[in-house]
């Protein structure tokens, strides 16, 4: 008990850690329990900080605020709007094309299971190959059903996606444009003393704004670069794939490995295992090598210190808090961690202080 009481006492006796403590329970707590509707004042909050840091470069350059404010906000709009209208349209139809063409890749993925006695007698049996084909068909059958229960539930989800286009928007907007108003309203309910709470932030504030938008920007460069690649080499559904191996840049490791996946099933079946299947795994090998080796130590030089272990944990753990937002900002999460325990163990023990 001495020794729990001996702990205490040193990490939590200066006011300033039990503020910071109380701050960062506070926000957890609300976003656990409020995180759904919360939802678009989160995502807007997200994407503020986003065009912030095109906002602050430009005051940089002594554009005045109300200006930088309004530009950025137009190209935003701008750029939304392309993305509804143009984008969204040609995922869906491809989307639409790819579920017709299903059951075809399905009885070939039959057909090639079904060859794999045959070829490889040592390592696969016909029975093993039948109850393999058994559990994808329920597999697929489970999955069918909650693609039809998605549907179903598609106006309800549709309405709700009309109401955030609307509120987004908005809030995107006030929130740049009164931003000096919003964080001094929010100092008011904050600790006078937050010395600590301020190390944390503006060491956090670099690592999340710089990784943050460095990941929009190697999802847009890949997905640009892919979605090239595919197009020149006449992949079906190219479209669909480039903005899939886009967003699997989120996920460290694991997504480059479920990205592959559907490449190489589409590929398979457009073409079998021939030049052209091989030239699309090349092209594709080489997009992934020059992510990984180029664009990222290019983007992320000074942003991520962390060992894989800890991005792997962090993205399990906060994934299955948030899902895909948790996946999302899993670095940023365990950067913020990272930078409070680096900020904690500083503070002097009790009695330094007390001699001090």
């Amino acid at each position: 008990m001495r020794l729990v009481r001996n702990w205490f006492q040193r990490h939590f006796a200066d006011p300033q850690v039990v503020g910071l403590a109380i701050l960062l329970a506070v926000g957890f707590i609300t976003v656990v329990l409020m995180g759904r509707m919360l939802a678009p004042v989160l995502a807007s909050l997200v994407i503020a900080y986003l065009l912030e840091g095109i906002i602050g470069y430009m005051e940089r350059w002594h554009c005045p605020r109300w200006l930088a404010v309004t530009l950025v906000f137009i190209t935003f709009m701008a750029a939304l709007f392309s993305l509804i209208f143009g984008l969204l349209p040609l995922l869906s139809q491809q989307l639409t094309e790819f579920f017709q063409q299903l059951p075809v890749m399905i009885a070939r993925g039959q057909e090639l299971l079904l060859s794999l006695p045959e070829y490889y007698p040592n390592l696969f049996s016909g029975e093993q190959v039948y109850d393999l084909m058994s559990a994808l068909r329920s597999e697929l059958a489970q999955w069918g059903q909650k693609v039809l229960s998605v549907s179903l539930a598609s106006v309800v989800g549709l309405i709700t996606l009309a109401v955030y286009l609307v509120i987004m928007p908005l809030l995107v907007f006030f929130f740049l444009k009164d931003k000096a108003r919003l964080i001094g309203w929010l100092e008011q309910y904050l600790p006078r003393e937050r010395k600590l709470a301020a190390q944390v932030w503006h060491d956090v504030d670099f690592q999340i704004g710089n990784y943050v938008r460095g990941k929009f920007l190697e999802i847009l460069i890949v997905c640009a670069v892919t979605a090239i690649t595919f197009t020149f080499m006449g992949l079906q559904f190219s479209m669909l794939l480039s903005v899939l191996v886009g967003l699997s840049v989120i996920i460290p490791y694991i997504g480059a490995v479920a990205a592959t996946l559907p490449v190489a099933f589409v590929a398979y079946f457009q073409w079998g295992f021939s030049i052209d299947f091989a030239y699309l795994l090349g092209a594709y090998g080489i997009i992934q090598a020059l992510d990984g080796n180029v664009l990222v130590p290019l983007l992320f030089a000074e942003v991520v210190d962390l060992h894989p272990v800890a991005i792997i944990v962090a993205i399990l753990v906060f994934g299955g808090f948030w899902g895909f937002w948790g996946i999302f900002f899993a670095i940023p999460l365990a950067t913020l961690v990272q930078a409070v325990l680096k900020a904690w163990p500083s503070l002097p023990p009790p009695e330094e202080s007390t001699i001090l």
